[in-house]
């Protein structure tokens, strides 16, 4: 029998919030992290708005001398890293750390720091390139730095699987526990790619949202006015514990993680299969992982991007699967999108939503796309309700498919 896995911690961090206790209660009240970039002067770039972190100091998190040594990426995985162990009451000690990993993944990594020493060689040469560029900016040094700072000596790895890349990290630890290569894994996702290349490349795609003028309602999944979607930044780390390590020590036992699947579109380097096929495939995948059917899920955090085509055969996806009956909301028409980040974050409020027992919104729902006709899109407040199985959607570039299926905790 497969060792089961628990969700311990959480730490989550994105433009609605700093902390799980503020991101939380943000996205239940419909607040959007939405609003013109600060953090470079886009008024040249066709879309100027994003989802960014406000009043984040990594010197809350990291020594000062150690920062510049950082991509933004690694601070908010270090950040939300830091929320979730506390949380978890975990404490790694020599006795117990080969039992303890990591599995912390980027879409993009340190595009920040790849930039600014871009910058430093054209204008003074590559002496000017900094020692710290390289650990500074590849995927992997979020996972390592965590990993240092804990003494987490078990499996160490980063998935870059680009917008399921979390998803990735958290369906891999799950199998990594049930496999019983460690005992507890910190895992999931960050991602800080709101700079000129970042905002500039997926504009030049025209994947994003230009509605420049009214930021707070760009990111709208379903709504048949969407243009794209809102490019966003944080992190979503978990604390996934096998049960009886957990119960053990007496941890907070938030969710049981019952379900992982995986597929490929096989079709195109940026577009999903037609109908969604390959999120059929990876929905269905992780409800065969678990042994269920279908009808026992209640809820679904939908990958939801607010894209014209994306959106519409997600849903088609769902449908398919599920029928109209089981309720499918966008955290992202509040958050944006995370790109890597994106799976960690929503696994996280999909734990949230099944301990509550209330189903976070899709806000700026106001004229729902005709071809997702008798679908519960969840349009604008949140909604109590009683549900037992959850589940946590993932696509990404080059149709990598991510589904993550949680369970609610009531031993």
């Amino acid at each position: 029998m497969a060792r089961r896995v628990v969700i311990t911690g959480l730490g989550l961090l994105c433009a609605v919030g700093n902390t799980t206790a503020e991101v939380w209660p943000g996205l239940l009240s419909g607040k959007n992290g939405v609003d013109r970039i600060t953090g470079f002067d886009a008024s040249a770039f066709a879309c100027q708005i994003a989802a960014e972190v406000k009043t984040f100091d990594p010197l809350d998190f990291i020594e000062k001398k150690e920062v510049k040594k950082m991509g933004r990426f690694i601070h908010f995985a270090l950040a939300a890293s830091d929320e979730a162990m506390k949380m978890s009451q975990l404490q790694v000690t020599p006795e117990n750390a080969e039992r303890v990993g990591v599995h912390i993944g980027s879409g993009i990594g340190g595009f920040d720091v790849i930039e600014r020493e871009h910058t430093a060689l054209m204008q003074g040469g590559p002496r000017k390139i900094s020692p710290f560029f390289i650990p500074a900016s590849i995927i992997n040094l979020a996972a390592g730095h965590v990993s240092m700072r804990y003494g987490a000596k078990g499996p160490n790895e980063a998935t870059a699987t680009a917008c399921t890349t979390s998803a990735h990290s958290v369906g891999d630890s799950f199998r990594i526990i049930q496999h019983d290569d460690a005992d507890v894994m910190i895992a999931g996702g960050s991602e800080a790619a709101i700079t000129p290349m970042g905002v500039g490349g997926f504009a030049a795609m025209r994947a994003l949202s230009t509605r420049n003028d009214d930021p707070a309602h760009a990111s709208r999944p379903w709504d048949k006015d969407r243009d794209g979607f809102v490019i966003g930044e944080g992190a979503g780390i978990l604390i996934m514990e096998e049960l009886e390590h957990a119960q053990k020590r007496g941890a907070p036992i938030l969710a049981e993680i019952v379900g992982y699947g995986m597929s490929s579109d096989a079709f195109h380097m940026t577009q999903p299969a037609p109908e969604h096929e390959g999120g059929f495939r990876v929905m269905r995948n992780a409800l065969r992982d678990a042994k269920l059917e279908a009808s026992v899920v209640g809820y679904v955090n939908a990958h939801g991007t607010s894209t014209p085509i994306g959106d519409t055969l997600e849903a088609h996806a769902i449908r398919n699967l599920f029928g109209n009956k089981v309720p499918v909301s966008s955290t992202k028409s509040m958050t944006g999108h995370l790109l890597g980040g994106a799976g960690g974050l929503e696994a996280g409020v999909t734990v949230l939503a099944l301990r509550d027992q209330i189903l976070p919104p899709t806000v700026n729902l106001e004229n729902q796309d005709p071809g997702t006709d008798g679908m519960d899109f969840v349009p604008n407040h949140a909604r109590k309700a009683s549900f037992e199985y959850a589940m946590s959607n993932s696509f990404g570039f080059g149709g990598t498919n991510g589904a993550l299926l949680f369970k609610r905790w009531t031993e």
